[in-house]
């Protein structure tokens, strides 16, 4: 019987797997980490932070750092989980793994992925790869509501830009390799904006320095890209009547409210505007192919939100409740992915970066770059996105040049979709066969050929 394929994105922040062969085509996503409560004075190893009750002041063990897999023995032990049936019903011995590794991973730590995968758990055969590449392998097309030229299995180029919880990558690839002169990093990610709100919020609110749970579920609520930052600016400095922008965020006890939320705003409403953002994420496409010029006239998708919101009489809080008004922190704080010198880093913006990026590239294939231009990663998901980089890298990119970008409803899943494609894909068979290596090869050669394989870059 052939082995099954077991995919997994490995995040800095969560690890995204399920099996290839899935009919459902579905991943589950567990947190990358290990949890102390100091309320409940419980420690819970990834998956189990989904028995937690209380989740102020949680102490984190993080796996990753500075986006490098370095804290093997926190990694370890939740991999245990992840492997051993505890959370999925794994036989690593009759069972492929596709894995993901951080972009440019330094060569003494990849020889340790090999090392654990395995020696420890002992797999049948295993390949790694970055999440972009993995993400290459989508049929990247659909995303422009087109399709694979005949014969085509996948895009001959294409730019990747992945913004995630440690950095912001922005890679192009040229048939299914990374061009490894064009590859560019900004040091800002999920992680540092969480924590960029938190110290924004403790100095103007609340001392929430140790809230990072509680302060990451509001950022995911309420922030986006504004796309006319100084406009809105302004408008945040009106009476709260005539503020459109502003939200109530009513805070957690973590005895009778569990969660969150924006006041004024009921579960069913705010899960029904995150479909509508879906929604608006393939009209955008559709708009984005049949006219560049015309996306200064597009309100952004958040602001428009909040007009809705602003409609909504604020009832008054409750003597119980702790509410955190979050004005133009919604957009400030994001910002810092578009401009990393609001906070004194001297590194470019989102659309300068892949600019940069597609000109240290063969000029032969600068057309191919531009023209497919895909987003994925946690920060992808912040309404605006995709528009705030369609508009300033149509404004950069040379006039003869047509600009589109690609985003997926689910940014955040894309790449291990892509690892699902290149596992089940006929057209992929032979080159994930030849990508493999045996345990019984690993054995006999060690990490060398492991590197032969993986090590892939134009």
């Amino acid at each position: 019987m052939a082995p099954r394929t077991l995919v997994v994105d490995n995040g800095a922040s969560t690890i995204k797997f399920g099996f290839a062969d899935d009919s459902n085509s579905t991943y589950r996503t567990i947190p990358n980490n290990i949890t102390r409560s100091k309320a409940e004075r419980k420690t819970f190893i990834g998956d189990q932070l989904e028995a937690c009750k209380d989740f102020s002041g949680l102490y984190y063990r993080l796996p990753f750092e500075k986006g490098l897999l370095t804290g093997w023995d926190v990694e370890k032990q939740i991999w245990d989980r992840l492997f051993t049936g505890k959370i999925v019903p794994c036989d690593p011995s009759s069972t492929s793994l596709v894995i993901t590794e951080p972009v440019l991973n330094l060569p003494n730590i990849s020889p340790t992925y090999d090392q654990i995968v395995f020696e420890e758990y002992g797999f049948h055969s295993y390949t790694r790869m970055s999440a972009p590449q993995m993400a290459m392998y989508n049929d990247i097309p659909k995303l422009f509501r087109q399709k694979l030229a005949s014969g085509r299995k996948r895009i001959d180029c294409g730019l990747v830009v992945d913004s995630g919880y440690s950095f912001t990558h922005i890679i192009p690839f040229w048939k299914g390799k990374p061009i490894l002169v064009g590859i560019r990093r900004i040091n800002v990610g999920g992680k540092l904006l969480t924590n960029h709100l938190k110290e924004i919020i403790s100095f103007r609110y609340w001392n929430m320095m140790d809230e990072t749970y509680l302060v990451n579920e509001v950022k995911e609520a309420c922030c986006y890209i504004s796309n006319k930052f100084w406009d809105e600016l302004d408008i945040c400095k009106k009476s709260p009547r005539a503020n459109k922008i502003i939200q109530h965020y009513v805070l957690p006890d973590y005895s009778t409210q569990q969660r969150g939320y924006v006041k004024g705003q009921s579960k069913s409403k705010q899960a029904k505007k995150k479909s509508k953002a879906d929604e608006n994420n393939d009209e955008e496409v559709q708009e984005d192919n049949q006219q560049d010029n015309d996306n200064d006239d597009m309100e952004d998708d958040r602001s428009s939100e909040s007009e809705e919101d602003s409609d909504i009489e604020m009832e008054p809080a409750d003597d119980e409740e702790q509410i955190l008004p979050m004005n133009n922190e919604r957009f400030t704080v994001p910002e810092i992915l578009f401009n990393p010198s609001d906070i004194g880093m001297d590194q470019a913006g989102i659309p300068e970066a892949i600019v940069d990026a597609i000109s240290a590239c063969d000029e032969e294939i600068h057309g191919m770059l531009y023209a497919n231009v895909v987003l994925i990663g946690g920060n992808a998901n912040l309404p605006g996105f995709k528009k705030r980089i369609v508009n300033e890298l149509r404004e950069l990119a040379p006039s003869e040049y047509e600009v589109r970008v690609g985003l997926d409803k689910d940014p955040t899943g894309y790449a291990w979709k892509g690892g699902k494609r290149f596992a089940t894909a006929e057209e992929f068979a032979s080159e994930f066969k030849n990508r493999l290596v045996s345990r019984a090869e690993y054995l006999e050669t060690g990490s060398a050929l492991c590197e032969s394989r993986f090590r892939s870059v134009v």
